[in-house]
Parts: structure tokens; sequence; C-alpha cells
């Protein structure tokens, strides 16, 4: 599969992947889809990518604004890919690889805006990293999963405040309860 990046900074540029079904990556509309919601927020955030795989989601936020990214993945081989794309794209300084376990890492690192999207087969993830973001009180969560696979619509402090459908996908964004009523509010205006 050949990944691009969509817009900004590097828009056009080709990424590397690993072939094969151990990664799956978020495929290019829903990715659009989804940094056309982030759009206002994005610019000087730090952007947080668990379960990266190739590190699409995190390079395009990277190209799009963001001023660092926090690439996480268990897979060693993708890790090398994801760095093997920083350092093509030379923003390797913009970074911060993780080899391992998502839930760790989320326990002891911040960021503005933090995207999850575990293998799709290991549905205790989804619950696991939620319940702990959702204690810590943190900033945007955005979840890929499957469109049939139920999500809460709240995990601790965490509120569901919107949910995108494309295809067999769906994207769940979580806020702060207050945060995430006052969003809801002013969509609803």
């Amino acid at each position: 599969m050949r990944l691009r990046v969509i817009a900004g900074e590097f828009r056009s540029r080709f990424l590397k992947s690993l072939p094969g079904l151990d990664t799956r990556p978020t495929p290019d509309r829903l990715r659009e889809a989804l940094f056309n919601v982030l759009a206002p927020q994005i610019e000087g955030t730090v952007f947080l990518d668990a379960y990266a795989g190739t590190g699409a989601v995190g390079i395009e936020a990277l190209s799009r604004g963001a001023s660092r990214a926090i690439f996480v993945e268990r897979n060693r081989a993708a890790v090398e890919v994801i760095r093997d794309n920083l350092a093509a794209l030379g923003i390797a300084d913009r970074a911060e690889v993780f080899t391992g376990k998502a839930t760790p890492v989320l326990e002891r690192v911040t960021a503005d805006i933090l995207f999850l999207d575990p293998p799709y087969a290991l549905v205790k993830e989804y619950e696991q990293s939620l319940a702990l973001l959702g204690d810590r009180a943190t900033g945007l969560v955005v979840v890929q999963h499957p469109h049939r696979q139920p999500l809460e619509e709240s995990y601790g402090h965490l509120q569901r405040a919107r949910v995108l459908r494309q295809g067999d996908n769906a994207l769940s964004f979580y806020q702060v309860a207050d945060i995430a009523a006052a969003a809801l509010d002013s969509t609803s205006r």
C-alpha cells in the first residue's frame, strides 16, 4: 500500500509502509476527514499517535502544523518504518518514538491531541486506554474504531463529543466533560 501525506508542509510526499496485515494504516479519506475536523486546533500542538503503525497520522499532524509528535508502537519493524519516514522528511527532531505497549506511555506523557488506533482485534486496548485517559482528564482524544464496535459515551472525565463515520470505520472524539458539553452546545446552535 502506498501511503502519502495529504496536506500541509509535506503534501504529496510518500511514506514507507509495512507489507502484510501487522499494521492497518488509516485510509487517506479517513485521515483527511480527521484533519478537516482538527484543522482549527492543530497549530502548535503536541500530537500523540498511539498504536502508530507507519506513523502516517502523526506525520500528517506535523505536516499540518503540530509542533511535536509522539509515536507509540510495539511492532519493532513498524518503529523502524516510523523512524525512516521521519528521517526522510527531515523531522526526526520534532518527534519522539516509543517502542512498546501504549498504556505505560499514556500513563507518563502528556499531549494536546491523542489519537488512538489499536488493532481492531485487541478490543481490550480501547477500554484500557480510554479508562486510563479518562482518569487523567487530558486534552482531546480521538479513537479510530470499527463503526460497529460500541464505545462508551464517557470514560472518567472524558465525554464523547462527536462520532464521524466513514465506510466501516468511525472516529470518536472525546473531551473533558465540561469542554465536550460546550462543544456540543455550540454545534447545536
